[in-house]
């Protein structure tokens, strides 16, 4: 293929974002015009799955280029700091990551040149001592950075799910000050001949908290929607998943205490939180990219705009991550070069988180990982045929927040979706076509007996060929 022209690469990257939080993904009530102008511009992708529906092993995963029980990242907490960001540095890239990558230990290089590395919002336990950029500039300005210690103090803490008020300054919240840290390097730093950089926005992960008046033009705007309080499937949860309701209703992880029997209110207050932070990260966005201009960088870079993983937000009952349901595993995917790749192109073959891997170092000029499960987009992106994955799988180990089940792992193809748990007679299936909210749990249904054969053959058959493709890499590594 011939090179591209544009020579640096912006790889933007929030943390929990779901699909539909994206006005020009066909939300109305989303205030996201910088996203919109990358999504009218640019080429984005309606069906792209993680691989994990939790940060470190979605993450390790994206980095690497292999599912997670590949990378034996499988659950949050789990150590890794090896990279396919080193390639790009060998092929001339100076490489920096701004804000979130979610190594373990944080500030490991991961490859690259420079990293300024903001963690998640509120570390009370794990890490709770490491600190990070964000850290040090509010001990600089005086400021004590909110957190579950204080929020803990509220007398209606329990009735929050989450959502607070952000009461320091603007610039001193962690999206705005990413966005602030990354526009920093760019006005300040000698412009290198090739850029990658990793922007991290810290949200829209919990706490829910932006400045109220975001939380304010979602909580006026009727069209919103929110979750049922009462969802129709709550009593037909695998087991697994209402112990997960029941263990968040207990901690408080991430200063979400979850509600067993919530009120509309209270959903309605926690989703317009939710939107809220999206709205603060698009509009730090839209001053990255004015930024990006004014040095000379936009007309010579792509931009490629995703997020880990996606969040319940009550959906099903559940709160956060650590489901399957396509709220939690379908993220948004845009990108944006024009003249090089296509404008207002709409693609809906499924494709995976990690698949974005192999597009940088093909747009950059860089060798695969060896065996590398991922796969490059750039047809899509340069307007070919292109009919994307045939399936999609993610998995999870047991975790903080999943505490019901040793091993859930799924595949979904263009219509059906399973969800196996380890050790279990329960599973989860849904017919997307005729079900799209997943309602109606068809895993005993004898009518849908053939398609749960043929799906649970899909996955037993990728766990296989991936254990072939396991140990050519450990071949090829002796």
């Amino acid at each position: 293929m011939t090179t591209p022209k544009r020579k640096h690469i912006f790889l933007v990257i929030t943390d929990q974002q779901r699909f539909d939080t994206i006005a020009a993904h066909g939300y109305p009530w989303m205030h996201t015009p910088n996203l919109d102008r990358l999504l009218r511009e640019g080429t984005h992708f309606t069906n792209c799955f993680i691989t994990a529906p939790s940060c470190v092993p979605s993450r390790a995963s994206l980095f690497n280029g292999y599912y997670p029980h590949a990378t034996g990242i499988l659950r949050n907490g789990q150590e890794w700091q090896r990279t396919w960001v080193g390639s790009l540095a060998q092929q001339g890239y100076h490489c920096v990551n701004v804000g979130k990558m979610h190594t373990i230990p944080y500030d490991a290089k991961a490859g690259f040149h420079e990293r300024f590395v903001c963690e998640n919002k509120d570390r009370y336990y794990e890490g709770r001592w490491y600190a990070d950029e964000w850290d040090k500039a509010l001990v600089s300005r005086s400021q004590i950075k909110p957190s579950r210690e204080r929020y803990r103090e509220l007398p209606d803490y329990k009735e929050r799910l989450g959502a607070f008020d952000w009461t320091l300054p603007p610039e001193s919240h962690a999206d705005f000050f990413v966005g602030g840290l990354a526009n920093w390097w760019l006005e300040t730093r000698p412009k290198p001949e090739q850029l990658f950089m990793q922007v991290g926005f810290l949200g829209p992960h919990p706490p829910y908290d932006p400045l109220p008046e975001y939380t304010q033009r979602y909580l006026d705007d009727p069209r919103v929607p929110y979750a049922n309080p009462n969802p129709p499937d709550l009593d037909e949860l695998p087991d697994f998943l209402k112990h997960k309701r029941e263990h968040d209703s207990k901690v408080d992880h991430d200063a979400v205490l979850w509600n067993m029997n919530p009120t509309a209110e209270q959903m309605r207050r926690l989703r317009a939180h939710y939107l809220g932070n999206v709205t603060m990260i698009d509009e730090a966005l839209g001053r990255f990219i004015e930024v990006l201009e004014r040095k000379g960088y936009l007309d010579e870079s792509l931009i490629i705009f995703t997020s880990d993983h996606g969040d319940n937000l009550g959906d099903h009952g559940l709160s956060q991550k650590w489901s399957m349901y396509d709220t939690v595993t379908r993220v948004p995917a845009i990108f944006w070069a024009p003249g090089e790749v296509k404008a207002g192109q709409k693609v809906e073959g499924l494709c995976q988180l990690f698949d974005i891997g192999p597009t940088v170092l093909e747009w950059a000029g860089a060798p695969l990982p060896p065996a590398c499960q991922a796969q490059s987009l750039m047809p899509a992106l340069r307007g070919e045929p292109w009919a994307g994955r045939d399936e999609v799988f993610a998995e999870q180990a047991g975790d903080v927040s999943l505490t019901g089940a040793q091993l859930i792992t799924m595949v979904r193809d263009k219509r059906y979706k399973i969800t196996h748990i380890v050790g279990s007679d329960e599973g989860q299936l849904f017919d997307l076509q005729e079900d799209p909210q997943e309602d109606r749990n068809l895993w005993n249904d004898p009518a849908h007996a053939d398609q749960k054969q043929r799906l649970l053959h899909s996955l037993l058959e990728w766990r296989m060929r991936s254990s072939v493709q396991t140990m050519n890499i450990m071949a090829s590594a002796r």
